[in-house]
């Protein structure tokens, strides 16, 4: 009873700092992906999509590696605030487009390429969380 008291703590928890992590995402980034999506633009699926997943390796990554719940959350925020600055450094490093204009106009491509850009990354900082 224990084992499955504490997966559904842990299980708990990461559901909450995904739900964070990607709210987080929602209010520091330029393009609105929820508002976008609700009037049918792929695009911005395809990169809020790659930015769900990319956190959730990081969590993954925190419950696999942690020693303890207050680990994994530290871990956890650690590795969520990692992806926003990188995808902050990624809206600077694209100096021939705007990635928030690319998203707000549905081109597809980009939306690709951020879709993957998030999971690397997302994997990346995962695997800097291993002890």
């Amino acid at each position: 009873m224990e084992l499955f008291l504490n997966f559904l703590s842990y299980l708990g928890v990461a559901v909450v700092l995904l739900a964070i992590g990607t709210a987080l995402f929602e209010i520091t980034t330029k393009a609105k992906e929820f508002k976008l999506i609700t009037s049918g633009n792929q695009t911005a699926a395809l990169v809020l999509g790659g930015k769900v997943v990319g956190l959730a390796f990081v969590l993954g990554s925190s419950i696999a590696n942690s020693i303890s719940m207050v680990d994994m959350i530290i871990w956890g925020a650690v590795g969520i605030v990692s992806q926003i600055v990188l995808y902050y450094i990624a809206e600077l490093a694209t100096v021939r487009f705007s990635i928030h204009k690319a998203v707000e106009a549905d081109n597809k491509a980009i939306g690709i390429l951020l879709f993957l850009l998030s999971i690397s990354l997302g994997w990346i900082i995962a695997q800097c969380l291993t002890y």
